[in-house]
């Protein structure tokens, strides 16, 4: 089939790679977000699906939104077979939907119906899924609502990070999509309807959902720094200055902090939480490089009635 992938993001790279190492499809251009500004000059510099696509000499689009009418009509011009889709970034127009013969399927990385939206990771994470995934779906013009042509599963791990999750899921994902353009292409591949039950949502994680409860049980605690890493990235308050946590474990055989509570020893640094207290192992103050819990408290000298929060 002649291919337009659409995607903008590192995580969208693997699938676009298996898609020009296949031989039986041809990606004829990709569809990315415009240039954003980046680094700390704010220079205009190119999503990492660009960069990729241009190092391929393949054509790349950048639409200010998929319904402008350039955009529409080269699109036409090029009358892609299917228009796979990763990470993409923008709601699709039903003209635009309708353009490629058998529409445009989406790689999204949860177990559909569940965690449908812009951060199907982070919120497995946060929920303490024991199992997620990666869907390939026709998309229609509901919120990751259209039929199913293949999942896989995945394994979430105690200690794994959104960063580190989505990673894994990024590589098998490629490796799906590319299974499912074969499978629409040999005619072997039906999509099948979701189901109506089980559906959750996963809408983008804000600052705000990033603040650490210290009322809330340890737990909870490392969900939030897990699922909130990289981004936005967890975070408290210390002397009224945000504190990002990077990393923490729990000690389950320390109860005798306070929420927010802190501890210091020669090695390690400790903060309450609603049941036991968590480790600080990384954190990276405000205007300052990450570095290790114990080496920042011992640089801000903590007094005994310090705590992290409000």
């Amino acid at each position: 089939m002649r291919l337009v992938f659409a995607g903008t993001p590192e995580v969208a790279v693997p699938a676009l790679d298996a898609l020009i190492a296949s031989d039986r499809h041809e990606v004829v251009a990709v569809v990315t977000r415009p240039d954003a500004p980046a680094g700390r000059g704010r220079r205009l510099v190119a999503s990492p699906v660009a960069q990729r696509a241009e190092e391929a000499g393949i054509e790349v689009l950048k639409p200010a939104k998929p319904r402008d009418e350039d955009f529409l009509a080269r699109l036409r011009e090029i009358a892609p077979d299917c228009c796979p889709v990763v990470a993409y970034g923008a709601l699709l127009p039903k003209v635009a939907l309708d353009i490629p013969a058998h529409g445009w399927v989406n790689l999204h990385f949860s177990l559909l119906p569940a965690w449908r939206g812009a951060a199907p990771v982070q919120h497995a994470v946060l929920a303490g899924d024991e199992m997620t995934g990666a869907s390939t779906f026709r998309i229609e013009e509901g919120l990751d609502s259209g039929p199913v042509f293949g999942v896989i599963t995945e394994e979430v791990r105690p200690t794994d990070t959104s960063g580190d999750l989505l990673t894994r899921l990024s590589l098998a994902g490629a490796g799906l999509l590319a299974a499912t353009m074969d499978g629409i292409e040999d005619g072997t591949l039906q999509p099948v309807p979701q189901p109506s039950e089980g559906v959750t949502l996963a809408p983008k994680l804000e600052v705000e959902d990033a603040k650490v409860d210290w009322t809330a049980p340890a737990l909870r605690v490392d969900r939030v720094v897990r699922g909130c890493a990289p981004a936005p990235g967890a975070w408290t308050l210390f002397r009224g200055e945000r504190l990002k946590l990077m990393s923490v474990s729990q000690v389950s055989d320390r109860t005798d902090l306070a929420p927010g509570e802190l501890a210091v020893t020669k090695k390690a640094v400790y903060a309450g939480t609603g049941s036991h207290a968590v480790e600080l192992l990384w954190v990276q103050p405000q205007g300052k490089k990450p570095m290790r819990g114990a080496d920042w408290a011992r640089g801000v000298r903590i007094g005994d009635a310090e705590r992290l929060g409000d």
